[in-house]
């Protein structure tokens, strides 16, 4: 028997919660890095020119998928789909649905790893602030399996509440902590001496950077971080649009989101390389950054244990609030697709993840002899590889397609949902870039990451 769907209270409430979705790692470490490569200011206006161009079109589909389907993405394939095709629409749709899954198995680990160092540096273990601490946390797994559980309880407890109940008020809670955070992080670097250095570096117009040495590559990290920012093509935005109302036009949201998004994201760069430059450590990418440089850059601050502990606050913040928002589109799922109780689903995915989640933490210690890709990669590399460089922009892909298709949704009940609502309205003009040009940057974008992996 079917039950009727959740619904979430306020319009605020989707707004968080899908910019929830959307925040994360992603913003904090990778998008301040690659416009201090790329050129500064001219990188970052470049990065909105494709927000507008692709991310936001993109959004505006996957949110109409699930506010016209009502369901998680392959129930809504399945609903909205010409009644007079034969193609089986909804089975690529369970594949991208995938994703989801795939994503919280490392990235549950990568939670656990900075609730890790918010802990420690709490509880001021002066350890925290060494290069080992990041290789010994690493090389235990029953420290990373202890971090791991306790994220994933977080999780489950805030989702098993229900989406108005406990959801909800949770991610309005986070987030509006998390900007809290991130003001009062961005003072505070800002006022460190040398800091202007570190803003330079960050927005300097450096036009040879941006297009003398490398311009085929400046253009794809631009379009690929405008993409994958806002974790298009796996159903975990249509789930959101799913829990809300049809009062306000799909643009009028899309627009609070992609700028909530993109303000978290300029704001980190704001915080990282001033903090970087003050103390003269030169600026990194990923993991080495956040858990190996940073924390030695607490260690010659003022209240070394109080900053470093709300830095990591922070990023704990930001990655459990995509936890919660991608976790509750695999419990919507076993509620949709096999109509069980909420307590049920959650149960089942919880146990499921957690057992899913071990392979990513033995990847760095007793299988780290297992290098799936290329030499020095671990199982962590080849998740993010299937997720980031596949199912994401493939799935988008599929999505455009669907939603543009008379075999599939088709443009013209795309853009009667998008429209619906008070507020602006996409115009029509716009359905033959949607559905000819759209498609074709999206998989270029696919073929040259691959290419550009394995090179």
């Amino acid at each position: 028997m079917s039950q009727q769907r959740e619904q979430l209270a306020s319009r605020l409430g989707f707004i968080l919660m899908t910019a929830g979705c959307a925040i994360g790692l992603g913003n904090i470490w990778r998008f301040p890095f690659i416009v201090g490569k790329n050129g500064g200011v001219f990188f970052v206006l470049l990065y909105f020119l494709c927000l507008a161009l692709m991310g936001f079109p993109i959004l505006l589909m996957e949110l109409s998928l699930g506010r016209a389907g009502r369901a998680v993405l392959p129930g809504s394939i399945r609903n909205l789909k010409n009644p007079d095709s034969k193609a089986k629409w909804e089975i690529p749709a369970y594949v991208f649905f995938a994703g989801n899954m795939i994503l919280l198995m490392f990235y549950s680990v990568l939670t656990g790893w900075l609730l890790s160092y918010m802990g420690n540096f709490m509880v001021g273990n002066e350890n925290v602030m060494e290069k080992t601490f990041f290789t010994d946390l690493l090389e235990s797994p029953g420290e990373q399996i202890l971090y791991l559980a306790a994220s994933l309880i977080i999780t489950f407890l805030i989702c098993i509440g229900g989406v108005q109940k406990t959801i909800e008020k949770s991610i309005k809670f986070m987030m509006i902590g998390l900007l809290a955070l991130l003001l009062i992080l961005l003072v505070k670097a800002n006022l460190l001496p040398n800091a202007f250095n570190g803003v330079k570096f960050f927005l300097k117009p450096d036009w040879q950077n941006f297009i003398g040495n490398h311009p085929w590559q400046t253009i794809y990290d631009a379009m690929t971080q405008s993409f994958f920012t806002l974790s298009l093509g796996i159903g975990s935005i249509a789930i959101c649009g799913s829990y809300t109302s049809k009062n306000k036009s799909l643009i009028a949201e899309g627009r609070w989101i992609i700028c909530l998004d993109t303000f978290v994201a300029v704001c980190a760069g704001f915080i990282i390389f001033p903090a970087c430059f003050a103390f003269n450590v030169q600026p990194d990418a990923g993991p080495t950054l956040i858990f190996i440089t940073l924390p030695q850059v607490f260690k010659s601050m003022s209240l070394s244990y109080f900053w470093g502990a709300l830095f990591f606050l922070f990023l704990f913040v930001a990655a459990l609030s995509t936890l919660v928002a991608v976790f509750e589109n695999l419990v919507a799922f076993g509620i949709d697709e096999y109509h069980w109780s909420r307590k049920k689903s959650n149960t089942v995915f919880g146990v499921l993840l957690s057992i899913l989640s071990l392979p990513c933490v033995f990847g760095f210690n007793i299988w780290q002899k297992f290098q799936p890709l290329k030499e020095g990669s671990t199982i962590l590399d080849l998740e993010d590889f299937i997720v980031s460089q596949n199912l994401l922009p493939l799935g988008a892909l599929y999505i455009t397609i669907f939603c543009t298709s008379k075999l599939g949704w088709g443009k013209e009940n795309c853009l009667a949902e998008i429209n619906t609502g008070d507020g602006p309205k996409l115009a029509k003009w716009v359905l033959p870039y949607m559905k000819y040009v759209l498609p074709a940057i999206i998989f270029g974008i696919w073929i040259t990451g691959i290419i550009t992996y394995f090179r």
